[in-house]
C-alpha cells in the first residue's frame, strides 16, 4: 500500500478548492492528459470524472469515481484502469498550522493489477505520489501567494521599496 504526505504551503481550504474541482483532476494527477466530470457533481459520493491518458500514439480514457467524502477533509476516489482493474485512492487534507498536510493513500482495489502489485509496482506509485503532491503544491500555494514565484516576487518588490542604495527603483 503506497502512502505518502506532503506539506502545502497553502491552507486547507485553498487545497480542498483545488481537489474538489473535477475539471482540475489533469493538472495535478500524474499519467492524466485531460479530465473532466461526466456524472453527478463532483465531489459528492457517486459523481465521476472522465479521464484520459496518452502513451504516445495510444489514448485511454477511463473515469474516477467518488466513493467516500467528507467535505473540506477526505476524498477516496476508485480510479477504473480498464483490463488492469480499479484501485482505491485516498486524500486526507488535514490543517497543520496555517498550512495543509496532505496524505494520499493508495493500493489495487479490484483486477489483475492486485495480482501483479509487487515492491516494484510500489516503488512506481510511490515516485507517482512524490510528484502528483508535488503539482498539487506547486498550484495551491501558487494560488495562495506561497509559491515560489511568489515568494520571488515579493522578494524584488521588497528590495525595489527598500531605498537602499544598490536596490532597483
Amino acid at each position: 500500500m503506497a502512502r505518502r504526505h506532503r506539506l502545502i504551503k497553502a491552507g486547507p481550504e485553498e487545497v480542498w478548492a483545488v481537489l474538489a474541482d473535477g475539471g482540475r483532476y489533469a493538472e495535478w494527477v500524474v499519467g492524466t492528459a485531460s479530465s473532466e466530470p461526466v456524472r453527478g457533481r463532483w465531489p459528492a459520493v457517486g459523481a465521476a470524472i472522465g479521464y484520459e491518458v496518452r502513451l504516445g500514439p495510444l489514448r485511454l480514457a477511463n473515469e474516477t469515481v467518488v466513493r467516500r467524502l467528507v467535505a473540506g477533509s477526505v476524498l477516496e476516489l476508485e480510479a477504473h484502469a480498464g483490463a488492469l482493474g480499479t484501485a482505491r485512492i485516498a486524500l486526507e487534507v488535514h490543517p497543520w498550522g496555517e498550512y495543509a498536510l496532505v496524505t494520499v493513500d493508495e493500493h489495487p482495489l479490484r483486477g489483475t493489477a492486485g495480482a501483479l502489485h509487487n515492491a516494484g509496482a510500489e516503488m512506481l506509485i510511490q515516485l507517482r505520489h512524490r510528484t502528483m503532491l508535488a503539482r498539487l503544491a506547486r498550484i495551491c500555494e501558487s494560488e495562495a501567494g506561497e509559491g515560489p514565484a511568489a515568494s520571488r516576487e515579493a522578494a524584488s518588490g521588497a528590495a525595489r521599496g527598500s531605498g537602499e542604495p544598490g536596490t532597483r527603483v
